[in-house]
């Protein structure tokens, strides 16, 4: 294989990923990454909760976080613009970190463009997308995600700890320093891609053959962990270590990344091949070393029934991958065996990239791919953005679990229940109690009052099947105005439907216009269709305002406890 294929095809891809943030498809946690930097952006000291009207920390104010929140507080750009900043400086992180590591692993020119390729496509024949998963079908749904930046500086950290470790000289204490400060930032931005770096950085100490000056080496070793220890105690958004306590509540979430493990990975055993030849060379290799941690602890998820522990699986593939890109890369051997190990990568990464080509959907769009590569494209979501005339920042919106919930926080208002498991939200429970109770059919009388004011419902109500039997969205207008309501069915509910029934309920009641709409916190008197108060009302909060006139009811329900028809 010669040098030059692979670094004109490691260009192309790194082109359709830059291309793809250009596009930035929704799917996934974007939602969540984007409310986090809104409120960053509104409040850099207090920013609360990302999700919920609460008053909680949380671990998604990560460094990069606060950086984009700055970001976003210079010229007010639109928080989806500050995201694709974000991942336009993660990504060339990830490609530079990859190259520096992989320098520390062979002179050879083309290792550095085949690991990329290798990291990127070698996997399986299933797509499957998750943070912290370098797929390229899952890097292009996740490159805003802070995992993305993360991974970047974990090999960016992996280089500068090897290139430490081998120094002839003891390194200083500043270079210890610096990788302490740089592991605990790992840590905070996203912290299982900071697992997959500390078994990285493990795998690398433990493979060093300690020779003269390695008592100093590992003083200052130690005193750069206690440096990032302290980094990690000191962050001020959350506590870190109070995470290490989060495990039951993400133990069901993480359950599917055991599951089709053959159809998602199986290219990968072309590097854990070449990872037995390089144990043969080597009993200390560091890929060895560190592919055996990271298939440690995913293994040991399965057997304790920790699922969350599957998050740590990019530390047994990274190194696989790498190997196999190596050992084409070095060229030893007979040239029939050189030639076989290149036919074998090549026709794995083509067999990646085919089961991945439905990535250039998010450039392109489904209309111009042919028939084969159009099967594989999955369509991103569309988003929640016509809301926003109605819904401002701060508001409370009554929404579904999980999708409405996932996206609807990306534009500044809260829902009722968090879209994602919170372990630093006491009263969660409650919440999708509440939210469970509101969207059931048939509600009538006083079944669901009460538990709006606990929980600070806002005003508005989205996402599928509503009280008494109705179905979309409504709100209330503020003043003497009547209910602005819509009743569709729930496939009516996608963004293409969205805007006409907005439009609709604008003839009928006028637009509103910024800051004229107030969807307040339901007073709890009653159904909770039925009664709106102000933000704020609810235990402990401003007396509530007193409701607006009854809705007529729905069909099924009790008095007030749906929208009437539209017009």
């Amino acid at each position: 294989m010669t040098e030059r294929i692979p670094r004109v095809a490691a260009a192309l891809v790194v082109l359709l990923l830059v291309l793809v943030v250009v596009r930035l498809p929704w799917a996934g946690d974007l939602g969540l990454h984007a409310a986090t930097v809104e409120r960053l952006r509104h409040s850099l000291t207090d920013p609360g909760n990302p999700l919920v009207d609460a008053d909680t920390p949380s671990p998604y104010y990560s460094p990069w976080m606060v950086v984009l929140g700055l970001v976003a507080r210079i010229g007010d750009p639109s928080v989806f613009v500050v995201l694709r900043i974000g991942a336009l400086v993660a990504l060339p992180l990830l490609v530079t970190g990859v190259w520096a590591y992989v320098r520390t692993l062979s002179a050879r020119r083309a290792a550095p463009p085949l690991a990329l390729l290798c990291l990127l496509l070698l996997w399986g024949t299933a797509p499957f997308a998750w943070s912290g998963f370098l797929g390229l079908n899952s890097l292009a749904l996740t490159v805003s995600y802070p995992s993305v930046l993360a991974l970047g500086l974990a090999f960016h950290f992996w280089a500068w700890l090897t290139r430490a470790l081998r120094a002839a000289e003891p390194a200083g204490w500043g270079t210890w320093a610096g990788l302490g400060v740089l592991w605990a930032v790992i840590l905070l931005c996203h912290q299982f891609s900071g697992v997959v770096a500390s078994l990285g950085a493990l795998a690398t100490v433990l493979a060093v053959r300690p020779g003269a000056g390695w008592r100093a080496v590992r003083l200052r070793l130690g005193g750069g962990v206690l440096l990032g220890l302290a980094v990690l105690w000191a962050w001020p958004y959350y506590d870190f270590f109070a995470l290490f306590g989060a495990g039951d509540g993400l133990e069901a979430v993480h359950r599917p990344l055991y599951r089709d493990l053959f159809a998602r990975y199986w290219l990968v055993l072309v590097g854990v091949v070449a990872l037995a030849l390089r144990w043969r060379r080597d009993r200390r290799d560091v890929l060895v070393v560190f592919f055996a941690l990271g298939a440690l602890v995913f293994v040991a998820g399965a057997v304790t029934g920790h699922w969350s522990w599957g998050r740590a699986l990019p530390a047994a593939l990274v190194p696989a991958q790498l190997a196999a890109a190596l050992e084409v890369a070095a060229g030893a051997g007979r040239r029939a065996v050189r030639a076989g190990w290149a036919g074998v990568l090549a026709g794995a990464l083509l067999a990646g990239a085919w089961a991945q080509a439905g990535t250039v959907g998010y450039v392109a769009g489904r209309g111009v791919l042919p028939q084969a590569v159009a099967e594989k494209y999955r369509e991103p979501w569309a988003g929640y953005h016509w809301v926003t005339p109605w819904v401002g920042y701060g508001d409370v919106v009554m929404a579904r679990v999980p999708l409405p919930a996932r996206q609807i926080p990306a534009y500044g208002a809260y829902t009722v229940a968090p879209g994602y498991p919170d372990f630093f939200l006491p009263d969660e429970g409650v919440r999708r109690e509440a939210v469970r109770r509101f969207f059931a059919r048939g509600c009538r009388g006083a079944s669901g009052g009460g538990f709006c004011g606990s929980t600070g419902c806002g005003g508005w109500w989205t996402g599928g099947t509503g009280c008494g039997g109705s179905r979309g969205c409504g709100w209330w207008r503020s003043g003497p105005a009547a209910r602005c309501c819509t009743r569709w069915g729930e496939r009516a509910a996608s963004a293409a439907r969205h805007p006409r029934a907005a439009r609709r309920c604008g003839r009928r009641y006028g637009r509103p216009r910024a800051g004229r709409v107030s969807a307040g916190r339901f007073s709890g008197a009653g159904p909770p269709c039925a009664a709106a108060g102000g933000r704020g009302a609810g235990p402990g909060g401003v007396p509530p305002v007193p409701s607006p006139p009854s809705v007529p009811s729905a069909p099924g329900g009790g008095p007030g406890c749906g929208p009437p028809a539209p017009p």
